[in-house]
């Protein structure tokens, strides 16, 4: 019988802000964290990525590599991010060229169970619980659906 290769939780090699909060477990690598970033649990963020200052990770989410997430922020249950979108037909399996990049903005809000494709998202957004965000978000609002779009101004 084979032995399987066991993969501890971690935390390693990750650069930390001032005052971060991070509820086990989690699997966090390589990554920059600001100041007053809370993590909770069953998350993963990994490597490269950043997360500005008072931002909030809650738990279930998944953070891959090439997002960059702004200051004051609010990631909810389960959100996912997508950096690989199977252009040559399936995973890139490692070609890391293939892969592109996500950015939000600061002060923006993303609902429980959101999924986001590499896209651009600007500042004062809030997205909706479910949503499938497939192209940039270039101006304020509120968006929801799949694919996400824009049903309402912020302060309607």
């Amino acid at each position: 019988m084979a032995t399987p290769t066991i993969k501890k939780i971690s935390s390693d090699s990750a650069q930390y802000g001032e005052r971060v909060t991070l509820v086990e477990p989690v699997n966090i690598y390589g990554c920059t964290l600001g100041d007053d970033v809370f993590v909770g649990p069953f998350v993963e963020i990994q490597q490269g990525v950043k997360v500005g200052d008072r931002t909030r990770i809650q738990s279930h989410a998944f953070i891959c590599e090439l997002v960059q997430i702004g200051e004051d922020c609010f990631i909810s249950h389960g959100v996912k991010f997508v950096n690989d979108l199977f252009s040559q037909g399936g995973p890139a399996r490692g070609d890391k060229s293939l892969w592109m990049p996500t950015l939000v903005g600061d002060r923006v809000s993303l609902g429980t169970n959101a999924t986001l494709l590499p896209v651009s998202i600007c500042n004062d957004v809030v997205v909706g619980a479910g949503a499938v965000v497939t192209r940039d978000i270039t101006e304020p609002g509120v968006y929801a659906g799949n694919p996400a779009r824009k049903i309402r101004d912020l302060h309607d």
